[in-house]
């Protein structure tokens, strides 16, 4: 994939969301995270170690200014980069020297913390396209979890998600194709990863993408087929393994359809039309905003499930065949 050059300014700007207030429709993810900024991962957060050697992982700070070098040299320096950086479940620490102190009396400097989780995304204002009056802006962002690694045993390869997609400004809704997000990326050093995020990059079929976006407006369910809809995805868990084997495999939470439907009545810029109705663009959104409580490591991967979900549905609709989910 060729990544458009953007000929501006010949600085690349760095603007990062924890500078200013984020509401929950401008988030892009919601769950327990809190919003915090890359100096803060760089010089107030400690770097986990292997146990059994003390050898350092690739920190949170070192995978996010990685990502940052890769636009940098794609893109050139004339890009505009916002920044949003979301952590969760945080590890606390002290100093030795604040050992048997009381908790309460701990001074700023006697505490150490770090974030089992993170997630951030670096939207591209300058690269985007426009669906059904929404604009949605090219985005690359990331995940790492340490939930997910052998923090005991010796130095191995270390697990990163990566994915390159669009962000919907309406909503801060990530739109990630299956082509878009490599969810178990292993490398073992910064220059890895780089080159990983280059292969991403090139095997990522952005106008495809978009292609299948636009065509979700095309067609449309009733208001019957949504309700149909909502009562075949909350069965789907509940079905045999073998039934399930000739079901679209679908992660969504009950307490996500739950809000989809909610979402159906009452979102503004995405509820049901007058007589019911609603298109699949307006259905996707519904989804990817209900999957904004999806916590930080599985958070890409059921948003792409979403995406992969929502298209089955739609060529099902188009050409006209019946399917499970909706009949």
């Amino acid at each position: 994939m060729e990544l458009l050059a953007v000929r501006n300014t010949p600085v690349m700007e760095i603007i990062e969301d924890s500078k200013i207030e984020n509401t929950s429709k401008t988030r892009f993810i919601e769950a327990n995270t809190v919003n915090v900024s890359l100096s803060h991962l760089k010089e107030e957060c400690i770097i986990p170690v292997f146990a059994k050697d003390n050898e350092t992982t690739i920190s949170h700070y070192e995978f996010v200014n990685t990502v940052q070098d890769a636009l940098h040299e794609i893109l050139g320096h004339n890009a505009h980069l916002k920044l949003d950086i979301r952590v969760s479940h945080v590890i606390k620490g002290r100093i030795p020297s604040a050992i048997g102190k009381p908790a309460k009396e701990l001074l700023e400097h006697e505490k150490t913390i770090y974030y089992e989780r993170m997630a951030f995304v670096f939207e591209i204002p300058e690269i985007y396209e426009v669906i059904n009056g929404n604009r949605i802006n090219l985005c690359v962002g990331g995940v790492r979890a340490y939930n997910q690694e052998n923090l005991f045993s010796k130095k191995s390869i270390e697990k990163f998600k990566v994915f390159v997609g669009y962000q919907n400004t309406v909503c801060t809704n990530l739109c990630i194709a299956t082509d878009g997000l490599k969810a178990d990326l292993r490398v073992s050093s910064t220059m890895e990863l780089k080159q990983k995020v280059y292969e991403l990059f090139n095997s990522y079929d952005r106008q495809s993408h978009v292609n299948t976006m636009k065509s979700m407006l095309n067609h449309k369910i009733s208001e019957e087929e949504f309700a149909h809809l909502v009562g075949k995805m909350k069965m789907y868990n509940y079905q045999s393994k073998e039934a399930k084997k000739q079901l679209f495999p679908i992660t969504i939470t009950e307490t996500q359809i739950n809000s989809i439907v909610k979402d159906y009545h009452t979102d503004i810029d995405f509820m049901k039309a007058d007589d019911g109705t609603i298109n699949f663009w307006n259905l996707y959104n519904l989804f990817t905003e209900a999957n904004k409580s999806t916590y930080i490591d599985v958070n890409f991967e059921r948003n792409a499930n979403a995406y992969e979900f929502i298209q089955y549905l739609t060529n099902f609709k188009a050409n006209e065949v019946s399917n499970w989910y909706l009949d």
